[in-house]
């Protein structure tokens, strides 16, 4: 990208590009279901799961007016996000639900601008809540994986052609939208097996009195919808059906 001023730098981000070709997205979402699939390679791609995750609970503990005290990510591919406020109620709740379907949704949302051409401001979004999400680390590994993210999102935004940003935003949507089906059945496997009793599904179950089950199902069902209907918005000429006499 070579811009001269902040106007042309705002004409970059909101301008369109044009729809890639098939075997792009195809290839993308190729690419993303094996960085998601095999478990070799899930344990380090997890890594950015756990971002999305935390950063979920992170905005809706801050939206529903909750004290934000920091973030930590672990080399574990686990997380934790600490915000203080009412022990019980809608913020605590919307908090507790945030996580783990936050990479789903974020990959939806990133879907509906890949989708339209929106590239560009696809991949500064990722650099803007990259950015914000550092401000809130409270460990070294924490910041090292978010510098590091971040520093490959904007190269990429800034210097790389906008066909290898189109790829590079198409397979970032399709991970989001795998990576957010896999943790809800990793989830439910440790739950049955006793070795995830303070879950966020079982924490939602303590404050609502719905099981934890149920919550685990709630998880599912929008991380599977979010898959459907970012594969359709992805790739909307493709699943239009001609009838006959048109």
């Amino acid at each position: 990208m070579s811009v001269t001023s902040l106007s042309e730098l705002w004409h970059e981000v909101v301008s369109t590009q044009s729809g890639p070709p098939r075997w792009q997205i195809i290839g993308a979402g190729a690419a993303a279901l094996a960085a998601v699939a095999p478990r070799p390679v899930w344990r380090l791609t997890r890594n950015a799961v756990t971002i999305a995750h935390e950063g979920g609970h992170a905005l809706i503990a801050l939206c529903t007016g909750r004290r934000l005290s920091g973030i930590r990510l672990h080399a574990d591919t686990s997380g934790v996000t600490v915000s203080y406020g009412k022990p019980r109620g809608p913020g605590m709740v919307f908090t507790a639900l945030a996580g783990y379907v936050s990479p789903a949704l974020l990959g939806l949302g990133g879907a509906a601008l890949a989708g339209t051409g929106h590239i560009t401001a696809l991949l500064w979004a990722c650099v803007a809540l990259l950015a914000l999400m550092l401000l809130m680390i409270r460990n070294l590994y924490g910041l090292l994986t978010l510098v590091a993210t971040g520093a490959g999102v904007f190269a990429v935004t800034w210097y790389a052609t906008s066909q290898v940003q189109g790829a590079f935003a198409d397979f970032a949507v399709w991970f989001l939208l795998f990576g957010g089906i896999r943790p809800v059945f990793e989830l439910q496997w440790q739950r049955s097996r006793g070795r995830a009793p303070d879950s966020d599904a079982d924490q939602l179950a303590k404050l609502t009195g719905v099981p934890g089950l149920l919550w685990v199902l709630v998880f599912g069902v929008v991380a599977l919808g979010s898959a459907a209907l970012g594969a359709h918005w992805l790739m909307p000429h493709w699943t239009t059906v001609a009838l006959p006499g048109h």
